[in-house]
């Protein structure tokens, strides 16, 4: 099946070779991440791993770093459902950012444009928007450096900003970047100019000429081709962007997780017995039919969810390399390595939950 890939859908086995041509985007080389670690003194497993794979104007953004002009992250969550773990490997490589780079984050949360685009009451987007602010502050982002932005909510120093750039945006160029036709509402038209605004609202706020670097999932990257276009005309710089694969979801290597079928996607708040019970039954085996074949034959890593699932939570490479041989091999079964996934995912989520709950007490330090 062809993959479909935009900003509202994505179906299919991606072929990010044919993305990086169709977008237009730029491979990440080792030289790209040897300069990283020069720079930070350590890497990131998502980029060592390939997770972020892709950029725009990312020399430019570390040549403007060590000239002493440091950039500003900035990237966002649409709240239309519960936070699924396919949601946190872009935010948990922009904590690392934010750290390594002592990095300012801005963090959009689209309450607009999941009650324009979704079915969705106003309050219910509501309610998942303050859902979602507890789990992006459970990831420990620096409140004295994290600020978010609910669109809705800030419209008083975003809208005229946004009005700047939609001057600078026809109909036409909105149609052919997202296929809308002639019965999308006008709201879902003009949304893309409160996207843009973020990439230099700091810069406005505060009379600076800063740098934007964009960490996101690779579906995102049409809201800011034509952000990157409009910006320049309006004098500020163009965005960075670091590009990030998707994170499969359970039942198999097509398309990407989603909260609207929450039974095959592992939720933050989801407790133990539910992770054990959703991997069990639906992560997508890259194993034999039987044990013996197994033993015999090996499985395929490549396209076993549970393996591909550990690139992202387990950070020891050595461990990893080892899940992977054994596997391969034949020495590790299919149930145990779910086995691994489950207790990895299960610590995790532990620490996150319990961080979720505090995080109550202080989500108006984020929103200053």
């Amino acid at each position: 099946m062809a993959h479909i890939v935009t900003p509202w859908e994505v179906k299919g086995t991606i072929d990010y070779d044919r993305l990086v041509q169709e977008f237009g985007i730029i491979k990440l080389t080792s030289a790209d991440l040897k300069r990283i670690e020069r720079i930070t003194g350590e890497l990131h497993p998502y980029l060592t791993r390939g997770i972020f794979f892709a950029h725009r104007d990312l020399k430019w953004c570390l040549d403007e770093y060590e000239k002493g002009n440091k950039f500003f992250l900035y990237t966002g969550c649409g709240p239309s459902g519960p936070i699924h773990l396919g949601h946190l490997g872009v935010w948990r490589f922009t904590k690392w950012l934010q750290d390594a780079f002592g990095a300012e984050v801005w963090f959009q949360f689209t309450d607009d444009e999941k009650f324009l685009f979704k079915d969705l009451s106003y309050e219910e987007v509501q309610k998942w928007t303050h859902e979602n602010m507890l789990d992006v502050i459970a990831l420990g982002f620096d409140p004295k450096k994290t600020h978010f932005l609910i669109d809705t909510m800030h419209a008083g120093i975003m809208y005229p900003e946004a009005i700047k750039v939609a001057k600078k945006i026809t109909f036409s160029t909105i149609k052919a970047a997202f296929g809308f036709t002639d019965s999308n509402n006008i709201g879902s038209i003009f949304y893309t100019s409160m996207q843009t605004v973020p990439v230099f609202l700091p810069n406005v706020l505060r009379h600076e000429k800063k740098p934007c670097l964009i960490p996101l999932a690779v579906d995102q990257d049409p809201h800011f081709r034509i952000s990157r276009d409009v910006v320049e005309k309006l004098g500020h710089h163009k965005p960075a962007i670091l590009h990030s694969v998707f994170m499969p979801p359970l039942v198999g290597m097509e398309g990407k997780m989603s909260s609207s079928d929450p039974d095959k996607a592992v939720l933050t708040t989801d407790d133990p017995a539910t992770v054990k019970k959703k991997i069990n039954k639906y992560a997508f085996s890259g194993g034999q039919a039987t044990i013996e074949e197994h033993r015999r034959k090996g499985g395929n890593p490549d396209v076993d969810i549970a393996y591909q699932w550990l690139r992202y939570f387990e950070f020891d490479d050595q461990k990893l390399k080892k899940i992977h041989d054994d596997y391969k091999s034949g020495t590790l079964l299919s149930g145990e390595l779910k086995a691994i996934l489950i207790g990895k995912i299960n610590e995790f989520l532990a620490e996150h939950q319990k961080k979720r709950k505090q995080a109550e007490k202080i989500v108006d330090k984020f929103l200053n």
